[in-house]
């Protein structure tokens, strides 16, 4: 766990000090397009395992109910983030 969240500082602080470079404009395509392959591997092998097929139904409820429960937390979330720092707009 340490490992990953190093690896993931270490981005940060990269990105940050090549922020000027003009290369990285370009990098925004190639992340969407690594996610998309990533989840298209991750279908393949949902659909590769016999298990996870084979019970869809029960697990389909379960995946569902967490999506609307973490999608509705985060809009709420994300509201009350807009109201308490982004509301007052305008210059000073």
């Amino acid at each position: 766990m340490w490992i990953i969240l190093l690896i993931v500082l270490a981005g940060i602080l990269a990105g940050y000090s090549l922020r000027m470079c003009a290369f990285l404009k370009k990098v925004n395509l190639t992340i969407s397009c690594t996610i998309c392959l990533m989840l298209f591997v991750l279908g393949l092998s949902v659909g590769y395992n016999p298990l996870i097929v084979g019970n869809l139904g029960s697990f389909g409820g379960q995946a569902l109910l967490l999506s609307v429960a973490g999608i509705t937390g985060s809009v709420l979330l994300a509201r009350v983030v807009y109201l308490l720092f982004f509301k007052e707009g305008g210059e000073k």
